[in-house]
């Protein structure tokens, strides 16, 4: 297949008009028409004209619940399929669905089912491909919990992690911590080099978190919520973040972070550390009404979700990645270039996945989404096959 005339974003950030060419699954560089046809009768690939379209990489939502009436935590093949289906309709094609606070029994039937998912699915191009697990909870602060399920929350335990790690096969890419708890700097010191320590739903100050990311840690999910704020007297884990150049996770769903600081985020942190989530729920892509999330009870009401029994406590997002980079570029007014790079190359990078995934470069999965000026998708090119 040849992509002609896209406008692509290129290594120096700005927008070139240029030809894509993908060879079997795989971006390749600039190929003759002899290279592409090694049997002379065969006819030459499918030519697609992409001019005045930007192509972009296909999404990468490492920190999602759900969709479509299902959450990862149902674990299910059925579950499974419709999210993934769902997900690869809105241009999402690569996943790290996010857990949350279980029991290790629980948890272990989730990171179960998602592998054997994961090993019979692995070559059917109708299905948004998962790659790795962000197990989110329980190791938070009982404290900061948001929607999660206050009966399941615990310290940091190194043989709980490390037993959930085995029994998925090596899955978890991502494992989420308070570190102000009991044991926390010690999971981060044992555990930095087997899967991406994240900060979360802490109560941390300034020094606290300063001291987990000299540790190992190098991640931070969902800035601003579930966190202690930014005070001049006491600058709190989003200012350790910023000194320490962790990864940041951001919501653009409109909901969860107001555009100002969102806009304040993007100017603020290096371009290649800003990594946009959905944090989606399974009431995402449907009808508001009651719906559920971690074993509790949530209320959507058009935007937003909330625990149906709290309803100043947001339970999640309802709005996809590819909504929250549509509305981070045309209604937040994010530059397109950070968008894409927050969605694709970022993302890709913090769960070690950037050798395949996230780039339009030659050697990478030709996961390609054709966009118009106003960010609808046109085409989605799935390891090379047209969805």
């Amino acid at each position: 297949m040849i992509i002609k005339n896209a406008r692509v974003l290129t290594k120096g950030r700005g927008f070139d008009v240029r030809d894509i060419f993908i060879e079997g699954n795989r971006i390749v560089e600039k190929s003759t028409e002899d290279s592409r046809i090694v049997d002379k009768s065969e006819k030459p690939g499918e030519e697609i004209d992409a001019k005045g379209l930007y192509a972009v990489p296909g999404l990468i939502d490492i920190h999602f619940h759900g969709a479509a009436g299902n959450d990862i935590c149902d674990a299910s093949y059925d579950a499974l399929k419709s999210i993934t289906k769902y997900e690869l309709n809105r241009g999402v094609m690569t996943l790290c669905p996010a857990t949350m606070t279980y029991s290790e029994e629980i948890l272990t039937d989730v990171v179960e089912n998602i592998k054997d998912f994961v090993l019979k699915e692995k070559d059917n191009y109708s299905l948004g491909e998962i790659v790795g697990i962000n197990m989110e909870g329980p190791f938070i602060s009982g404290k900061k919990m948001g929607a999660q399920n206050p009966k399941y929350q615990k310290n940091p335990d190194i043989g709980m992690f490390e037993r959930l790690l085995e029994k998925s096969g090596g899955l978890i890419k991502l494992v989420d911590i308070a570190p102000e708890n009991e044991g926390a700097m010690e999971f981060i010191e044992s555990c930095h080099e087997k899967v991406c320590i994240s900060l979360a739903h802490m109560t941390a100050d300034y020094d606290t978190a300063i001291k987990a990311f000299e540790a190992g840690a190098k991640h931070m999910t969902h800035l601003y919520n579930a966190m202690p704020g930014i005070n001049h007297r006491e600058p709190g884990p989003i200012i350790a973040a910023l000194e320490k150049d962790a990864q940041v996770e951001l919501i653009a769903d409109g909901v969860h972070v107001h555009p100002a600081m969102v806009r304040f985020t993007f100017n603020t942190f290096k371009e290649d550390k800003i990594i946009l989530i959905s944090d989606s729920m399974e009431a995402t892509g449907l009808a508001d009404g009651v719906y559920q999330l971690g074993g509790q009870s949530v209320t959507k009401r058009g935007a937003r979700a909330a625990l149906t029994e709290d309803e100043n406590t947001i339970a999640g997002s309802v709005t996809d990645l590819y909504g929250c980079f549509k509305k981070a570029v045309l209604d937040m007014k994010v530059p397109l270039e950070k968008a894409v790079r927050a969605v694709t190359e970022n993302p890709a990078a913090a769960i070690g996945i950037d050798k395949d995934y996230g780039s339009l470069e030659a050697g990478h999965y030709a996961n390609i989404l054709l966009l118009d000026d106003e960010l609808n998708i046109v085409k989605r090119i799935y390891k090379g096959k047209m969805v």
